[in-house]
């Protein structure tokens, strides 16, 4: 039942060069230490005696496993429970798992790191521990296997167990005689439980069942119900199989009668439908005007269908194939008609603001109309949900009198979803490209790639590579979709694509496209939109008009300083739909109407405000600031919450933050230690605290360098007892030396500021030259400092100091 690799010199483990690297070692009978390295398994549980591959993905395993190997020492595999959310992977592991010596170690071409190890004896965690380079061990009980010799019910589970056992075998798809004679030969109970559980293809928490069954002949019985039910599945399943063969016979035997049948009635005359729907499909592909390869192809295919039954399963796919090849726009285009001032009112009549947008579409729509044949780039609309971005398609399409079409590529993992089935398969169609542009009727539309950062990978392939020949003009007049088998050309049509991020869209993908960046709207834009778009649209959609419900300009302001604070506007537009359907009620029931809505009115309606003004409640006590962020759904405002307790001198950092976050809590700290004297705070004070760093809504992850500045200040207010002021905001990374480097995202982060009632906000010097992105009005109602030190940052944020009384 297993295998072993020895060294007859008994020599240390020997690396072999080649396409990859082999690390074999000589098996000896180990000795049993008390402490043994850890290594956690996902989905693999090893029984004693058995030989298993097992895959390595954890760096920390992946060293411990090769100090194992090169040092000849057993390694402890245990199993970690997949579905329990810990944050320490020991709170994961399970107490039972296998001692295992390595007796290869191989890291293959792909870079994977594989182990082949055989068990050794169950064990027991007591204790977990580290060692010197910082692998998990523990302190272990080795459980030894039980001795029922004599015992008349093991011998008895015994022999039931292997007769069940090569009934199994038996039953495989390909009966090993080898596996068969090793489960006879076994004399073992203990080995024959383990042995026949290995093989059965249980799920790894019913073999951890198994590994944790200790005594005998609970372990036997278990192995027992679990070999009972696979034995019923695989019987079942060989009826199923001969049933459908039968029934497959009988079939083909029926298709062979009908289509002699068919021989006779066509040399008699009497059936031309299969004549005359080739007949049909001829024409229409006749009309189409199809390339010369794809006539060459559909041609052949006319020819297979004339000689089919109409009742074979083939004779509909093949039809169904040249109805989509006869319905598709090989030659039909519809005609641009582009006139640059209609398209300018056209996106001035749809959308309020994003000029900068605008003018970069004009240009995109000069450029097409002057070269029509020119390859123009793929433009790619990046913001936050609810800005726009798919009725800007829209819009483009109407300014260009084209179609518009859409393809969503949110949760897409499939790379045929994009090229389509091969048509071997049963049930196989074309992908999303081709089944669009047939329901477009045209060769030339606007298509939308919508949510481009959502797109998946799977073991069916990547979606975001299969794009890649799409979003190319020089290779998408050629573009190959499985289904049709001959290439179709995509150059005339105008590919847009959206996203809410950028940094999931694969670097190539990114590379083929333009990027449009359009950022959140400032109070003013939502209350001008509002008025213009959103309000007709709920009421047109209620059946109302303004003199039956308006809303006044002093309630949007209301809607959206305190009851929607997002970057887009699709809160908005529920809320304003919440008011109107109020008002439908009342004139359903015969009223007038509420007529003009006014702030005072909304708590009755909409209820209480959801967001409320917190800036000034929060920063009232020392050791609190308020940074600024960008989120995929535009800025926000968050603060940094720092806490001072006896201790040494100890960090602790809280709040869901990534890596780099905690890395800047730790430079600020640092950085106040350096200037400790500078600043006025006592070592001591520093010695003989313990610091704690939080940042709220610990739900939410958090990550990157630019709350850097929030961070030192928040740490300097709590050691100099100087409040922050509660009408600025800031944000900046910081370096060691007390630099201020610049950060992304100034316009989504001062919009946040503004939106939140701040009323100064620092930014980086270096991103002065951002200050162009901030709409007017903010720039007119913000105070916004450059600085270039933190020390500038802490004469800014920070109060003056209290004076002790005299």
């Amino acid at each position: 039942m297993s295998e072993s690799h020895s060294d007859p010199n008994n020599e240390a483990p020997q690396v072999t060069e080649g396409p990859s690297t082999t690390l074999v070692y000589n098996q000896k009978t180990p000795p049993r230490p008390d402490t043994i390295t850890i290594l956690p398994m996902q989905e693999t549980v090893i029984f004693p005696e058995l030989v298993m591959p097992v895959i390595l993905d954890r760096q920390p395993s992946i060293e411990a496993a090769q100090r194992a190997a090169r040092s000849e020492q057993p390694v402890g595999l245990v199993l970690a429970d997949t579905d329990a959310e810990k944050d320490d992977i020991r709170d994961a592991l399970h107490k039972i798992g296998t001692v295992a010596n390595i007796l290869r170690y191989v890291t293959g071409n792909d870079g994977r790191h594989h182990l082949v190890c055989q068990g050794v004896s169950r064990f027991k965690i007591r204790e977990f521990g580290e060692d010197e380079h910082g692998a998990l061990t523990a302190k272990v009980v080795w459980i030894d296997e039980p001795d029922p010799e004599g015992d008349k019910q093991i011998d008895a589970r015994m022999t039931n167990l292997r007769n069940r056992a090569l009934e199994a075998i038996e039953l495989m798809e390909q009966p090993s005689r080898e596996l068969a004679g090793a489960i006879g030969s076994i004399e073992s109970a203990a080995l024959l439980a383990d042995a026949t559980a290995g093989y059965l293809g249980l799920k790894p928490k019913e073999k951890q069942q198994i590994l944790e069954a200790v005594e005998l002949e609970p372990r036997l019985d278990l192995v027992q119900s679990f070999l009972d039910y696979r034995l019923e599945v695989m019987r079942l399943s060989k009826d199923i199989n001969q049933a459908t063969q039968q029934r497959m016979s009988e079939h083909q035997r029926k298709a062979m009668l009908r289509e002699q049948m068919r021989s006779i009635q066509r040399e008699l005359g009497e059936d031309d439908s299969v004549a005359e729907e080739a007949e049909r499909l001829r024409e229409a592909l006749d009309k189409a005007r199809l390339p010369e390869d794809a006539a060459e192809q559909t041609d052949r295919e006319l020819k297979r269908l004339e000689r089919m039954s109409e009742s074979s399963a083939e004779y509909s796919m093949v039809r169904t194939y040249l109805e989509l090849m006869a319905e598709l726009p090989w030659d039909i285009t519809s005609e641009d008609a582009i006139d640059i001032k209609r398209a300018r009112e056209i996106l001035d009549e749809d959308h309020y603001g994003l000029d900068k947008i605008k003018r970069r579409i004009l240009e995109h729509l000069a450029v097409h109309k002057l070269n029509p044949d020119g390859k123009a780039p793929i433009l790619c609309f990046v913001g936050p949900p609810g800005v726009g971005k798919t009725s800007l398609g829209r819009s483009i399409a109407r300014a260009m009198n084209r179609e518009f079409v859409r393809a969503a590529l949110g949760g897409v993992h499939d790379e045929s979803e994009i090229r389509g089935h091969r048509r071997t398969y049963v049930g196989a169609m074309p992908g999303s490209i081709i089944s669009q542009l047939r329901r477009a009727g045209t060769r030339n539309p606007v298509f939308m790639l919508d949510e481009m950062d959502k797109l998946g990978a799977s073991a069916h392939g990547d979606p975001a590579s299969a794009l890649l020949e799409v979003l190319d003009p020089s290779q998408n007049d050629s573009f190959n979709d499985h289904y049709l088998g001959t290439p179709f050309d995509l150059s005339k049509v105008m590919f847009i694509a959206t996203a809410n991020v950028l940094d999931t869209i694969p670097g190539p993908l990114r590379d083929r496209m333009e990027v449009i960046e359009l950022p959140g709207y400032t109070r003013e834009e939502k209350r001008h939109i509002a008025q213009r778009y959103l309000v007709d649209r709920q009421l047109e959609q209620a059946g109302l008009d303004r003199s039956q419900c308006d809303i006044s300009d002093a309630t949007l302001d209301t809607l959206i300083a305190g009851y929607t604070r997002e970057a887009g506007l699709r809160n908005l537009e529920r809320q304003i739909g919440a008011i109107v359907r109020h008002a439908a009620v009342q004139v359903a029931e015969g009223a007038t109407g509420p007529g003009t809505i006014e702030p005072d009115d909304l708590q009755a309606i909409i209820g209480a405000r959801r967001v409320e003004d917190e800036v000034a409640l929060r920063t009232s006590v020392a050791g609190v600031s308020t940074g600024l962020a960008w989120t995929p759904a535009g800025g926000d405002i968050l603060f940094v919450e720092a806490s001072r307790s006896p201790g040494s001198g100890r960090l602790t950092i809280t709040g869901q933050l990534g890596d780099v976050m905690k890395e800047s809590a730790q430079a600020a700290l640092s950085l106040v230690k350096a200037r400790a004297e500078a600043l006025g705070i006592e070592q001591e004070r520093l010695d003989k605290s313990d610091i704690h760093i939080h940042v709220p809504a610990g739900a939410i992850k958090k990550d990157g360098p630019s709350a850097g500045v929030a961070l030192y200040t928040a740490l300097v207010s709590l050691l100099t007892d100087r409040k922050v002021r509660a009408d600025v905001a800031m944000t900046g990374e910081i370096s060691l030396r007390g630099q201020v480097l610049p950060i992304g995202g100034v316009k989504e982060k001062t919009l946040a500021a503004h939106q939140a009632g701040i009323k100064t906000v620092m930014l980086p010097e270096r991103n002065r030259k951002d200050a162009d992105d901030i709409p007017d009005n903010v720039r007119e109602a913000l105070d916004i400092r450059y600085v270039a030190e933190v020390d500038d940052a802490i004469a800014i944020a920070l109060e003056a100091p209290v004076e002790a009384p005299a």
